[in-house]
């Protein structure tokens, strides 16, 4: 088998993921490349996600090398994946999951969101609406970046502390920074968060596919995050929508729960579902479908033209 060329962004963490993807595929005894490629997303850090169009925002530039042929996977963190994938690409593995929850992090470590006065800093629309939601007495403001990027900013004076995902300080050795977890039962995490998706063109050969595949893939991870993206994408939300849903699997059951909020952070619906865990998909589906009917739909469209008036 010849070389496999993995594509990534340049940012710290993006490279950690990559590298893990690569011992991963070494440990098995394939050559690896890692090609570094800048994206919009990482481009343009002075509008929010929402305002560039968070459609391929962190994806596009890769999947153009992709379909060249310059590169045979791309490494992604599985939540900043688009709900439907371009025609002619597809998510083929899926690493083990990392803690799932946000993260409180910041320098003081006696700082708590019942605070009165506190600023947090997150670039998220998912982490605003629910902070309004539960704790309407906290400030947010936007700060966007690398993980690097946005310490810096909160060192700097720019908010009290940062919320973001576990997965990615604990990767980047952050652990003496994190405050705390945020708890599973308010802070349903984004679709996805915690595990790393491996992208590749529908022409990668059957060879590497089943090599990657056997290397990679974390069965139960996939599982899980096949249904969270079946809720995704029949809600048809993207990276800008405050939509959440987590998948787990216990014995042959998977259970999912998840929702949606609204940007102002008044209306918030949550549901469960649960189904045989083989048909996953299928309890993704028919949570969307529910939130959806129990007013999510009016949510979406509200959301949606507000952010097109951004």
């Amino acid at each position: 088998m010849n070389k496999i060329r993995i594509g990534t962004r340049g940012s710290k963490l993006a490279l950690w993921q990559a590298e893990h993807i690569a011992d991963l595929l070494n440990k098995g005894g394939a050559e690896t490349e890692i090609i570094t490629i800048e994206t919009t997303g990482d481009k343009i850090l002075d509008v929010s996600i929402a305002k560039i169009g968070s459609k391929g925002v962190f994806t596009e530039e890769i999947e153009a090398e992709l379909e060249k042929g310059n590169i045979d996977i791309a490494v992604h963190s599985a939540k900043d994946m688009q709900s439907e994938l371009p025609e002619g690409f597809e998510l083929i593995a899926f690493t083990e999951r990392e803690v799932v929850n946000d993260a409180l992090v910041g320098l003081d470590m006696k700082i708590s969101l019942e605070q009165e006065n506190l600023v947090i800093g997150t670039s998220s629309t998912r982490r605003v609406a629910l902070l309004k939601h539960f704790y309407p007495h906290i400030k947010t403001v936007s700060v966007r970046g690398n993980l690097q990027t946005r310490i810096q900013k909160m060192k700097d004076g720019a908010c009290d502390a940062l919320l973001l995902a576990y997965a990615g300080v604990h990767r980047m050795g952050y652990d003496d920074m994190i405050i705390s977890k945020l708890p599973l039962d308010k802070f349903i995490p984004a679709v996805g968060q915690g595990s790393i998706a491996i992208e590749a063109s529908s022409n990668l050969s059957d060879e590497k596919r089943a090599f990657i595949r056997q290397y990679v893939n974390h069965d139960v991870t996939e599982t899980r995050l096949l249904c969270e993206r079946a809720f995704l994408r029949t809600l048809q939300g993207g990276c800008s929508i405050p939509v959440f849903a987590l998948a787990d699997v216990h014995d042959e059951t998977i259970t999912v729960k998840g929702g949606i909020v609204n940007l102002e952070g008044d209306k918030i619906i949550r549901k469960r579902m649960m189904h045989k865990i083989e048909d996953g998909e299928l309890a993704g589906e028919e949570l969307a479908e529910e939130v959806l009917a129990a007013g999510g739909e009016e949510i979406l469209i509200d959301i949606r033209e507000k952010l097109n008036q951004l």
